[in-house]
């Protein structure tokens, strides 16, 4: 799996970070999504695809690597 975030998107909500806390985090001066792993091993991938599914903004897409 491939995760990339689209940061302009972002709108903040924290939804990826709750579900996947070791693929994404958020800088602390705006809220804004930081991706701390752009190939997750294969135990985070189902937490991966629910937090791009339940982004408000849909900033995250996925892909096959």
């Amino acid at each position: 799996m491939r995760v990339e975030v689209d940061v302009p998107k972002c709108v903040a909500s924290g939804q990826c970070v709750m579900l996947a806390p070791d693929v994404f985090d958020q800088r602390d001066e705006d809220g804004m999504v930081v991706l701390l792993d752009a190939a997750p091993p294969a135990e985070l991938h189902d937490a991966v695809r629910e937090s791009a599914t339940v982004c408000p903004a849909a900033a995250i897409r996925l892909g096959e690597s």
